[in-house]
């Protein structure tokens, strides 16, 4: 029985540690990040992904680790994926009582496995044998629940994975098949003993020893008393003979040993499922989370419109940070832009402008799209890209092993060994740390070079050689947008297209900082008599 709530043709692959028992089992959280996507650290810092899995997982770790999977491996996701993703994340939304529902139900079951684990894990089959009756049982009953479930909502689901399994539920876990099992596992708790057979080997030890299933009835009281004498001898053991109860013991153990490992198998195939489809499961359940708290702050979100890789352009409608969204009780602001058949948007404008506060929004909304979830927009349309790379300007080293610079290029370096066509790069403040003429001129071959081999840049920047110098050849595959300020040195948070400026207005900031510590220094500071 297969899940495929994330994809059409396999389940969906766990397999890394809840995010809070990193600190716990003292994992190198950034090894298992990497081991999803080369770049996963980076991707995790510059977009500060924590906070959106934070607002995903609602205080569940488990939510959480498939939430950071399912977002870093989404470069690896197709068109058809991320389209079929989205029809069953439109089922969730309309339909969020009954998902959550089905969450809880599997991650029930997943607390009995763990209470039952160390039974079915025996080397013992009388142990394994009992632990696995005990996880079946509980598991015919979830699997009854589920298939009540199926029934009774699968007219209000409409996409194909929901279709498909609530189909496969109501075809595969008939009402007969279910009292079946239940039948069965009545006959393996052995309450009346196990009759077993057995042949003569070597030196007449036994051998061959095999489990039979029992031909007839249980004699009734009157058959009993009526009937005829046993067809077969039997003897009792003294209570009191150890060595005889012993052998007695071994011989059962090796009589159902067979069965055990069958139904152990069994039981592990059946919790495979309920693993599987909670794991699915918590994926759309950390969507509904984030699309609450978006909807209460009144962000808007819509479903993305991906388009297919090398279909180039960028068209989108108040595409806010969705990250500040949740940490802010501001009201965010949203940019537009139709940036069609475009390979390069350089943006520049003044200083805390809403610039790097964009470019975050841009690599979000990507990883969101491609992950199969909706967007924080009210319209969103984007290329796939099969690689996210981000070159954000980092702390100066503490160790001073290497200067600033020589580590943006360092970082560049790594970058460009793992890039593939149609890459999307996002660059902040890049090859700031050297003067203009100097960053301008490196700035500019290394994106000259990365438009040469097809790939996609954002870039922003106050190095105004690099910015002017890719307007003035009036290339029409570069979109230039720039960070509104008004007269008065007011920041709007905007972008708008236009001419890349000679300043970032850092004047304001001067003049902001300056004229308070001023002020504070007149009228809060001023020293009384006899102070120096």
């Amino acid at each position: 029985m297969k899940v495929l709530l994330l994809d059409r043709n396999r389940d969906f692959d766990l397999y890394q540690l809840p995010a809070n028992r990193y600190r716990r089992q003292e994992v190198d959280r950034a090894a298992l990040l990497r081991a999803v996507v080369w770049n996963g650290p980076s991707l995790v810092q510059d977009l500060e992904l924590d906070t959106l899995l934070r607002a995903m997982a609602g205080g569940d770790e488990f939510v959480w680790a498939v939430a950071q999977q399912a977002m870093l491996s989404a470069l690896h996701n197709d068109l058809d994926t991320v389209l079929y993703r989205q029809a069953i994340l439109s089922d969730c939304l309309r339909n969020a009582v009954v998902v959550r529902g089905l969450y809880d139900l599997m991650t029930g079951i997943g607390e009995e496995v763990r209470k039952q684990w160390w039974s079915t894990s025996s080397e013992f089959p009388s142990s394994m044998l009992y632990g696995s009756v005990v996880l079946m049982e509980t598991s015919v009953k979830v699997l009854r629940k589920l298939r009540t479930i199926a029934q009774e909502n699968i007219a209000g689901f409409q996409s194909e994975g929901f279709q498909s399994l609530f189909a496969m539920v109501r075809a595969e876990l008939s009402e007969e098949y279910l009292n079946e099992i239940k039948s069965h596992l009545q006959v393996l708790k052995f309450r009346k003993g196990a009759l077993l057979s057995a042949e003569l080997g070597e030196n007449n030890e036994g051998t061959r020893y095999m489990l039979c299933k029992a031909h007839r009835k249980e004699p009734n009281w009157l058959d009993r008393l009526l009937g005829k004498g046993p067809l077969s001898y039997t003897f009792h053991p003294d209570p009191r003979d150890e060595a005889g109860g012993k052998i007695l013991s071994e011989m059962r153990s090796r009589g159902i040993a067979r069965v055990a490992r069958v139904l152990a198998q069994s039981a592990d195939h059946v919790l495979g499922f309920f693993k599987a489809l909670r794991t699915e499961l918590a994926f759309y359940v950390g969507c509904l989370n984030l699309h609450e708290q978006l909807l209460s702050r009144g962000t808007p979100s819509c479903l993305p419109v991906p388009r297919p890789i090398g279909q180039r352009g960028y068209r989108f409608e108040q595409l806010c940070d969705v990250c500040l969204s949740l940490t802010t009780p501001q009201a965010v602001v949203g940019n537009s832009a139709h940036a069609e058949g475009k390979d390069l948007v350089i943006i520049t404008g003044a200083n805390q402008g809403g610039k790097s506060t964009f470019l975050r929004s841009i690599g979000l909304a990507q990883l969101m799209m491609q992950s199969g979830m909706f967007v924080s927009a009210e319209a969103f349309s984007a290329e796939l890209t099969p690689a996210l790379f981000t070159h954000y300007k980092r702390e100066e080293d503490a160790t001073m092993q290497s200067g600033k610079f020589d580590e943006e290029l360092a970082r560049i370096s790594d970058i460009v060994e793992h890039l593939v066509p149609n890459s999307l790069l996002l660059f902040n403040e890049s090859f700031a740390a050297t003067n203009d003429r100097e960053g301008s001129e490196i700035a500019t071959q290394i994106v000259r070079a990365l438009l040469e081999k097809s790939m996609k840049v954002f870039y922003v920047t106050h190095l105004y050689e690099f910015a002017h110098g890719f307007f003035d050849r009036g290339d029409n595959g570069a979109l230039f947008l720039r960070a509104e300020r008004k007269p008065d040195g007011t920041r709007t948070f905007r972008l708008t297209e236009g001419e890349p400026l000679e300043t970032s207005y850092g004047e304001d900031l001067y003049r902001e900082v300056f004229t308070s510590a001023e002020a504070i220094k007149s009228e809060e500071y001023l020293p009384q008599a006899g102070e120096q």
